[in-house]
């Protein structure tokens, strides 16, 4: 069975390896970057591409979340980005998703198991992802009837 790749980007440690754990658990391969530079690396040299991207919105600057996002979907366009943020603003979110955020979720709502958040909103962009192959899979095959 295929793992799913996963890339994790965070600058807060605790928050970061808290979230890989979680993934694991979920046999899941987890990839962890500190920086936006680091994150963007790894989307960079990454064979075969990542399946989905956790990135938290603010790290260096304002703009780290949507550089990652812009980065990962350049790199390949059917990674899934989740874009993470202890400062939700509705403005950031809309961005975030009219660039092609999967989701946006805020890290602290209460009552809310965060990491279990997480792991349903990856599980959802894998299976997105997937349908997403399958369609364009479909149609390369159709090209070679017409």
């Amino acid at each position: 069975m295929h793992m799913n790749r996963i890339l994790v980007i965070d600058d807060e440690q605790a928050v970061r390896e808290a979230i890989a754990r979680r993934l694991q658990r979920e046999e899941h391969e987890v990839v962890i970057a500190a920086t936006e530079a680091d994150g963007i690396a790894h989307l960079r040299e990454s064979d075969p591409a990542f399946d989905v991207v956790l990135t938290d919105m603010l790290m260096e600057t304002p703009a780290s979340g949507v550089n990652v996002l812009r980065a990962a979907l350049m790199r390949d366009v059917f990674t899934e980005v989740v874009v993470l943020t202890a400062y939700g603003s509705v403005k950031n979110a809309v961005e975030c998703m009219k660039l092609g955020a999967f989701d946006y979720v805020e890290k602290n709502i209460p009552e809310v198991d965060v990491l279990e958040l997480l792991c349903l909103k990856v599980q959802q962009a894998i299976e997105r992802r997937a349908a997403a192959l399958v369609t364009v899979r479909k149609l390369e095959r159709a090209k070679e009837f017409a």
